[in-house]
């Protein structure tokens, strides 16, 4: 087995792996009831325009997906020079980022949304990993799309990471707001207590 079929096959890994993972959660949500898809209250919290560009991000992130898997030539032709050993551990931090992931939204249950929207009798959580960080989400995101990049040594994969990650820590503020507009002290005094995206 070629080098560039080890690491297709470990992009692959991660990849239905985190598919998997958000198929089994968002069917969990569905049968509690509750909704995955925005209501119009999440898009005019996000604004229109974000949204719209989030929309756009994961068509373009779907499409390269294909063309990746697919081995289309100029995709290749972007290729980085990232040593063998430096992918790897961008596979183990692949691994890493979706068990961190999986723990997180385990935590959170019918609460979690892909959106910027709250339940119906919305509880705070602050078990599992929201215990220490406020968005370990969003931390195990940061992680697994570095890992794409390393273990497809790919510019594409790499400006995608970037986009994703800005994309993630400019929507943050506004996922805050709405939480202290629902909760209150109770989260004001939440914030003192946790780290962002890491441990205090």
């Amino acid at each position: 087995m070629t080098t560039a079929i080890t690491f297709r096959m470990l992009f692959l890994v991660l990849l239905f792996g985190v598919m998997g993972m958000r198929i089994y959660f968002m069917l969990r949500v569905r049968q509690a009831g509750e909704r995955v898809m925005p209501d119009s209250q999440a898009i005019q919290r996000e604004g229109r325009a974000v949204f719209a560009a989030r929309v756009v991000l994961f068509i373009l992130l779907m499409a390269f997906l294909v063309l990746y898997i697919l081995n289309v030539a100029w995709i290749g032709a972007l290729s980085l020079p990232f040593p063998g050993w430096l992918r790897w551990l961008g596979f183990f931090l692949g691994l890493a980022s979706l068990t961190f992931w999986i723990w997180a939204q385990e935590a959170l249950g019918k609460e979690w949304s892909p959106q910027l929207q709250l339940r119906e009798e919305h509880h705070l959580v602050t078990t599992g990993p929201y215990a220490r960080v406020r968005h370990p989400i969003y931390t195990a995101m940061f992680g697994y799309g570095t890992s794409l990049a390393l273990v497809t040594a790919n510019w594409v994969f790499l400006g995608l990471a970037v986009l994703v990650i800005g994309g993630l820590i400019a929507r943050v503020p506004k996922e805050e707001q709405m939480m202290l507009e629902e909760f209150g002290e109770e989260y004001k005094a939440y914030i003192k207590n946790t780290g962002r995206f890491f441990p205090k």
